[in-house]
C-alpha cells in the first residue's frame, strides 16, 4: 500500500510500517517505537514520528484519540469498524454494528445528508459482575 501510494520505502520505513501491520492493538508513537527499535536499534523516535506523519498524510493511517493524552494508529486498510475503549485499562476493542450503521444512515438522510464517513468510539466501564 505504501509503495502504491508513492512513498519511498527506506529500510526504517519498511521495518515502522511491518510494525504497524503486525499490530493487533492501536499503538502510539512511544510503542511504536519501542516496538521497532527492538527489532533493530538504529531506528529513532524522530524517524518513527516522520514515518507516521507521512503515513497519515498518504491515507495509510489513521490517527486516533482514544483519551489518555497520546493520539494512537489503526491502518486504514482495516475496513469499517468502530472502537469500545476501556477507560479504566484504555483497552481497545473494535467492532461492527450493522444495526448502528443503518440508523446512522437514517439519521443522515432525515436530516437531509448522505452520510459520507462513520466512525463510532464508545468509552466505558466494565459493568461490575452481578452476584448469584
Amino acid at each position: 500500500m505504501c509503495i502504491e501510494r508513492g512513498l519511498k520505502m527506506t529500510g526504517q520505513r519498511r521495518l515502522i510500517a511491518r510494525v504497524l501491520s503486525e499490530a493487533e492493538d492501536h499503538p502510539d508513537v512511544e510503542e511504536l517505537y519501542r516496538r521497532a527499535s527492538a527489532l533493530d536499534a538504529r531506528v529513532s523516535v524522530a524517524t518513527v514520528y516522520r514515518t507516521v506523519r507521512l503515513l497519515e498524510e498518504k491515507g495509510i493511517l489513521e490517527r486516533r484519540d482514544f483519551g489518555g493524552g497520546r493520539a494512537r494508529f489503526d491502518p486504514a486498510d482495516r475496513g469499517h469498524h468502530h472502537h469500545l475503549i476501556d477507560v479504566d485499562t484504555g483497552t481497545v476493542i473494535e467492532f461492527a454494528d450493522a444495526e448502528h450503521d443503518a440508523l446512522a444512515r437514517t439519521i443522515a438522510r432525515r436530516l437531509g445528508f448522505d452520510l459520507v464517513q462513520l466512525r463510532l468510539e464508545i468509552f466505558g466501564r466494565k459493568a461490575p459482575a452481578k452476584r448469584g
